[in-house]
């Protein structure tokens, strides 16, 4: 778990993929989008958290996914891809996990999601993950997790915290980094990472090496041409659009939407 923080601190510091200030979009398509969405208030502790929650149009009960953010909090981008989730069958929940902040550089992105206690952060992602199982009449009781750059990490890290979890999904995370944490891995562990990002995928091996040791399954796949936080800078509404990552987003929601359709 050290390491796992170490690592993070040090994407928080060297995470210069963006420009300094931060072009949020995503606006459009939740104005557009013919799926209901709420804000919930979630108690967590002596804390209460909003969540951005998104229903897919179904006339059965369906899956939730809980969303974990980038470094930049709950911005319209997280929200969209939430109802981008909800377009594909699942019921998506994004906790807001830097209470509420709104950064108008990365570098404060980068000070306020330091400055997160780690046992905060993990007790808002079992708040909501309570909330998703007991509280969502629309649920069915299937519980997967995925987050992007620090939410990656911690998408892979919480598949160690909460037994309940049927799949991860870390979007250019750091995997795990030793052997008791991949024990205690209760799910399937997909990986979706870029070419351009050595600083990520220098963990690969080795999260590899542990799950496999301990018989759980863990499947990175590495997009060629693409660099980190290919999610958002290959969105097509993305100002700053990258052609190198449109192509891995692509690809990778051709095989997230296979794997959503198997929990």
């Amino acid at each position: 778990m050290k390491k796992f923080l170490a690592v993070i601190a040090s994407l928080l510091i060297g995470h210069l993929v963006f420009a300094e200030e931060i072009k949020d979009f995503g606006r459009d398509r939740l104005n557009k989008s013919p799926r209901h969405a709420d804000w919930v208030d979630i108690k967590s502790g002596d804390r209460t958290i909003k969540a951005f929650v998104v229903y897919p149009e179904s006339k059965d009960k369906t899956p939730v996914v809980l969303v974990i953010s980038e470094i930049f909090g709950l911005t319209d981008w997280v929200r969209s891809l939430c109802d981008e989730l909800a377009e594909n069958g699942v019921i998506a929940i994004a906790p807001d996990l830097h209470g509420g902040q709104k950064f108008e550089d990365l570098d404060g992105a980068r000070k306020a999601t330091s400055a997160l206690p780690n046992d905060q952060v993990q007790r808002d992602l079992d708040a909501t993950a309570d909330y998703a199982l007991t509280k969502i009449p629309a649920a069915n009781g299937t519980l997967a997790v995925c987050g992007f750059c620090w939410g990656g990490g911690w998408a892979f890290s919480y598949a160690h915290m909460n037994s309940k979890l049927k799949a991860a999904y870390s979007f250019y995370g750091v995997a795990v980094d030793n052997e008791n944490d991949a024990k205690n891995v209760a799910c399937p562990v997909y990986g979706f990472y870029a070419q351009n990002d050595e600083r990520v995928d220098a963990t690969i091996p080795k999260g590899e090496e542990l799950m496999k040791a301990v018989g759980k399954k863990y499947e990175p796949v590495i997009y060629n041409g693409a660099g980190h936080g290919f999610m958002r800078s290959g969105e097509p509404n993305n100002p700053d659009k990258r052609e190198g990552d449109a192509k891995a987003r692509d690809e990778a929601w051709a095989r997230w939407k296979t794997l959503l359709k198997q929990l």
